[in-house]
């Protein structure tokens, strides 16, 4: 199986900076520079536009070194400019093509370990939601029992939201990387490496790296982990209670039990 990518001038698909295109017969390179390919490297051909070209490669795997224009070839001072742009586009082509495939090998199992952990958050989510609804026909004789309710159930959603924070995490990170390789305009989303496992991620929560580790990380409600969304709406049902209570002129309830 071989992988394709198409690299133009004076931007490529990847934004990379191009200069001139390989001379119209590129389907084999020259003599002199052809021990410098990449390993995986079949041949650079013109592409669907005259200022376009199109690398291809055998498939990678993952495991490859990160592609990198050999130092030897830094040193020849006997190739061309142009060949020297060329040898360049080429290994800007693989180390794109070697991020996605990176990332596919990573992200995999830690999608598939995902998937049963949201399903898990969203089950205790709504029925910590269904629990709060249930106030509006809880006698007031029973409301203390109904906060007991409640509060177990934001204990098993907040457990939830814990567990696939961790994953999120990691995911985040691996993403990340992938950017940070390829560049913005070359990302893979984990959500079409998702779909490519069978799984549906279009409405999972994995937020950016440094809300993962960020100070405000620390603080209560805020941030934009799947716990802080969550402490965020738990905060917002127990002050509405709170209101209701001081509406109500309840004195029987303490302070505490809706901190």
């Amino acid at each position: 199986m071989t992988h394709t990518i198409p690299l133009k001038t004076p931007l490529d698909d990847t934004r990379l900076p191009r200069h001139a295109a390989p001379a119209a017969t590129t389907a084999t390179a020259p003599a002199d520079t052809a021990r410098y390919h990449h390993p995986l490297f079949i041949r650079a051909e013109p592409g669907r536009f005259a200022s376009w070209v199109t690398y291809s490669f055998h498939a990678f795997t993952g495991l490859e070194e990160q592609p990198q224009m050999p130092a030897e070839a830094l040193r020849d001072r006997t190739m061309t400019r142009e060949e020297s742009a060329a040898l360049s586009h080429e290994y800007d082509a693989a180390r794109i093509l070697w991020s996605k495939a990176r990332l596919r090998r990573q992200a995999g199992p830690l999608l598939k370990k995902a998937a049963p952990l949201w399903k898990a958050w969203t089950a205790a989510h709504d029925q910590m939601e269904a629990t709060f609804r249930e106030f509006w026909t809880t006698e007031d004789g029973r409301w203390r029992a109904q906060l007991l309710q409640l509060t177990d159930a934001e204990r098993a959603a907040q457990s939830a939201a814990e567990a696939f924070d961790e994953i999120a995490e990691k995911l985040s990170q691996l993403a990340e990387e992938q950017i940070r390789v390829a560049g913005e305009s070359d990302d893979l989303p984990l959500r079409t490496i998702a779909q490519e496992l069978g799984l549906d991620a279009s409405d999972w929560h994995i937020a950016w790296p440094g809300a993962y580790t960020s100070s405000t990380a620390s603080w209560r409600g805020f941030g934009g982990r799947l716990i802080d969304r969550l402490h965020k709406k738990i905060d917002g049902q127990r002050e509405r209670l709170r209101e209701v209570r001081v509406l109500a002129g309840d004195k029987d309830l303490n302070e505490h039990e809706l901190v």
